[in-house]
């Protein structure tokens, strides 16, 4: 059996606080697809599911793949992603992949 340590080194995942603000990633979990947008560190904008219908402000404290050990400010792939929302603790299913939404950029001419 891993321990959470060993998941934790071994898993593909991101800190939030290296992203420039208003990167936008797409991570799946097993029931839902995330958009989340980089406000500023581990504050975001999270739409998605049936919690986030629209954009809605919230804090991403970390990863955990369900205990009480968290890995702080970091989405990883395998584990949970655990939301505060207005005061309110939201926990994903586990994520199964984490991707960077290229911006359109309008065309002028």
């Amino acid at each position: 059996v891993d321990t959470f340590l060993e998941l934790i080194q071994r898993a593909e995942g991101l800190e939030l606080g290296q992203l420039e603000p208003l990167t936008t990633l797409l991570v799946w979990t097993w029931n839902t697809l995330y958009r989340v947008v980089v406000a500023e560190g581990s504050d975001v904008f999270v739409q998605g599911g049936s919690h986030f219908p629209e954009p809605t402000p919230a804090h991403i404290d970390g990863a955990s793949a369900g205990g009480s050990f968290l890995k702080m400010g970091w989405i990883g792939v395998g584990l949970v992603m655990e939301l505060r929302v207005r005061g309110k603790r939201i926990v994903t299913s586990p994520v199964v992949a984490i991707a960077t939404e290229r911006p359109s950029i309008p065309v002028v001419h």
